[in-house]
């Protein structure tokens, strides 16, 4: 278990507020997602202290580098146990999330994680090319995000059906790559490169945010199937 003040003075040391609040969820958290991965295996990470900063800490500093609206509306692309959007939804308690991931065992552990810490989410069974051609979700939020799941051309035709005109999306990526690798998906998706990020993950890890504007509608043959995007990225 990670102390309050151990807690604290890492958020503070990188420019975030805490709470008792955030700190009694992120507590409950961790102890759910380190208890429920010796059945279901969600992270490789399982020492709380890497959590809190791993996990916990890189998810919350995309607020403190992007600007996301008071009560946007965010949908986590590949979430996985939870990252970004759960650590978001704690700290920024205003944002209305949907959890959207391909395989139901992660579902199920959001839906328990959920109601275990007070977090009030969508959660989506569905591959992100299928969600992303469906009524119920395109073009439906001001910010997509993902967090390492893909390389960014290909992460770039998953995510940005889901972000309405004007919106974000927000991709959370190592140091190896830069969002001009994505010039092409970008245009193509119908968005424009804003930012690309860089930042230190607690004084030791290189970490970047890029930044996507939508500016229209994306056309209906976007995204392609899955196959489609990793045989041939735009």
């Amino acid at each position: 278990m990670v102390n309050y003040k151990q807690c604290e003075s890492l958020f503070t040391e990188n420019g975030l507020e805490y709470s008792e609040e955030i700190h009694e969820k992120l507590s409950a958290y961790c102890d759910f997602l380190i208890e429920y991965n010796q059945k279901v295996n969600l992270t490789a990470i399982t020492d709380p202290e890497e959590i809190w900063v791993k996990h916990f800490l890189d998810s919350i500093l995309l607020v403190k580098y992007v600007n996301i609206p008071e009560g946007a509306s965010l949908i986590d692309v590949g979430t996985g146990a939870g990252f970004p959007s759960v650590p978001l939804k704690i700290y920024r308690n205003d944002l209305q999330i949907t959890l959207l991931d391909s395989l139901n065992k992660r579902i199920k552990f959001l839906d328990q994680l959920c109601e275990r810490v007070g977090v009030k989410a969508v959660t989506v069974h569905s591959r992100a090319e299928d969600a992303a051609n469906s009524p119920l979700y395109r073009e439906k939020f001001d910010v997509a995000t993902a967090r390492a799941v893909a390389a960014m051309p290909m992460l770039t035709e998953y995510c940005m059906g889901f972000v309405k005109k004007g919106g974000i999306f927000a991709a959370m990526k190592g140091p190896n790559e830069k969002i001009s690798d994505a010039a092409n998906a970008i245009k193509v998706m119908c968005g424009k490169a804003l930012q690309e990020i860089e930042y230190t993950l607690n004084k030791t890890e290189q970490r970047k945010i890029f930044v996507v504007e939508k500016l229209s509608q994306t056309s209906l043959k976007y995204p392609r199937n899955s196959s489609q995007i990793k045989n041939k990225p735009l």
